[in-house]
């Protein structure tokens, strides 16, 4: 798929059609306005004659339209005018992505990139659209033996966005962005996807070499031998059940001025997780093939900063195994030592996240990091409190957390923050070691977790992104989202001073 910035009036695009925006009641957008000017009214008479309203996300595909050089003519429902924001936008460019995928439609140029959104700007506009089209054409198809069961189609080729001429300077940098973002989101979702049996922990570490040598990166990858001389008792004991050796992924992207301390993301990389020792229940356990989530967003991340060759010194630390039951598996009420220090009661072996986790965030003080921010489908609580909206955020210091709060406003890959504070603490204490591994109440789930993993950051700025419902779709639309690329990506951009 190629991605180009035009300007121009839209009557004169020579390709095989012009998306254009309708407003609820039937009102036409500025672009419009010069299809149905160019064509002698012709669009005001398909819509007198009730063929459209302009409801948000309906299209109405016209052939022949007279006085416009492009075959095609699409009419995409824009909703009300006074209501049209940022999620109405991004709908419009997947409807109108929906509508003419499996049409013969090969070249299209999208008006709908012209068209106001309150606070945003020309760039911000095309960097959603690139994002929107990739989203709506992405497909799981990687290991089905036939790709296209309906037989060979004609597909989009190109995808042109207008943009007035003052305009199209940092829109074209826009996309460039919107692009490598999306192929970001591409690949964590194509590592989601995969089954256990493929994506193990020695595929990830492959992945993260093979990442490296496309964009000379350095990447190294510590095994069971390495980790246990670094002291990782904690990442260690969640490995012992399983067959697959683990593997601690380092990957730096060295972007930024020699001594500048680098960004440290910290993914977590559970290939699946059966909960171990305490098994969790049988219904939908296949998803535990998406708890490495995090691992496969901080390579997508990765794959998009590299990319787009953002001027930051970037740090990936990736701790990675599976969660089994076995003979050697680690029981509840086992005490492990992490590479802390710190003596570990493990009260549930289906906590175990947050004990990779705990010696990665110790491994990272050695980069001397500006801050740190670890990636995690962690709690079951966090599904319950937002959903499949937002991510939970919680850090110690909150001018890390506002510019992680902000690049998921900017994006549409929102987040949400949830306190961290002391009192919550004392909800973790054993009789038997230093921290037990979960509180002994269901109460405040996503913030004692994360309360845990605070023990082990107190050297640096960090922030904690629990992603457990913002990482997949379950039921019909079941898949991996490739989020929080997006806000990750953003965070990085504004930092670079990109954004």
């Amino acid at each position: 798929m190629e991605f180009s910035i035009k300007s121009g009036s839209p009557d004169k695009a020579k390709c095989d059609c012009v998306a254009v925006g309708v407003f609820d009641s039937r009102k036409l957008s500025a672009p419009a306005q010069r299809l149905d000017k160019a064509s002698g009214g012709f669009l005001t008479g398909i819509l007198r004659r009730g063929d459209m309203e302009g409801k948000n996300g309906s299209t109405l595909l016209l052939h022949g339209t007279p006085g416009i050089a492009a075959g095609r003519v699409l009419l995409v429902g824009l909703g009300k005018e006074a209501e049209f924001g940022e999620k109405a936008y991004r709908d419009a460019v997947a409807a109108t992505v929906r509508a003419l995928k499996d049409t013969g439609s090969r070249n299209v140029l999208v008006t709908l990139s012209e068209l106001p959104v309150a606070r945003r700007n020309a760039a911000w506009r095309v960097r959603q659209a690139a994002l929107a089209v990739h989203d709506t054409l992405y497909r799981s198809d990687q290991l089905k033996s036939k790709k296209d069961p309906d037989g060979a189609k004609p597909v989009l080729d190109g995808i042109a966005f207008s943009m007035a001429g003052k305009d199209a300077r940092s829109a074209a940098v826009a996309l460039v962005q919107g692009v490598a973002i999306a192929q970001g989101m591409n690949m964590t979702r194509e590592l989601g996807n995969l089954p256990a049996n493929i994506c193990t922990p020695t595929y990830l570490a492959q992945q993260a070499q093979k990442l490296a040598r496309e964009f000379k990166l350095e990447c190294s990858v510590l095994d069971r031998t390495r980790m246990e001389k670094l002291g990782m008792g904690s990442l260690l004991s969640v490995a012992r059940g399983s067959h697959q050796p683990p593997r601690f992924i380092v990957l730096q992207y060295h972007g930024g001025k020699a001594r500048a301390k680098p960004v440290v993301l910290v993914g977590k990389g559970i290939t699946f997780d059966t909960g171990g020792i305490s098994l969790k229940p049988g219904a939908e356990m296949d998803e535990m093939k998406y708890d490495m989530s995090g691992a496969a967003s901080v390579l997508g991340t990765f794959r998009a900063l590299a990319a787009m060759k953002l001027p930051l010194n970037v740090v990936g630390l990736i701790p990675t195994t599976e969660n089994m039951p076995g003979g050697a598996a680690t029981r509840p009420g086992d005490i492990v030592t992490s590479m802390s220090g710190q003596t570990i009661e493990i009260l549930n072996t289906d906590a175990e996240g947050r004990l990779i986790l705990c010696d990665a965030l110790t491994y990272a003080e050695r980069f001397e990091p500006d801050c740190v921010v670890d990636i995690a489908t962690l709690t079951g609580a966090c599904v319950i409190a937002l959903g499949a909206v937002a991510s939970g955020l919680m850090a110690n210091n909150d001018g890390l957390a506002d510019e992680l709060l902000e690049a998921g406003q900017v994006s549409g890959d929102r987040a949400w923050q949830l306190p961290l504070w002391e009192d919550y603490q004392e909800m973790l204490k054993s009789n038997f070691a230093d921290i037990p591994n979960i509180s002994g109440s269901r109460a405040a789930g996503t913030i004692t977790a994360a309360c845990f993993l605070a023990r082990f950051t107190k050297k640096y700025r960090w922030a904690h992104l629990d992603i457990a419902g913002t990482a997949w779709r379950s039921g019909k639309e079941k898949g991996s989202t490739g989020r929080p690329v997006p806000l990750l990506t953003h965070f990085l951009l504004k930092r670079a001073g990109k954004l």
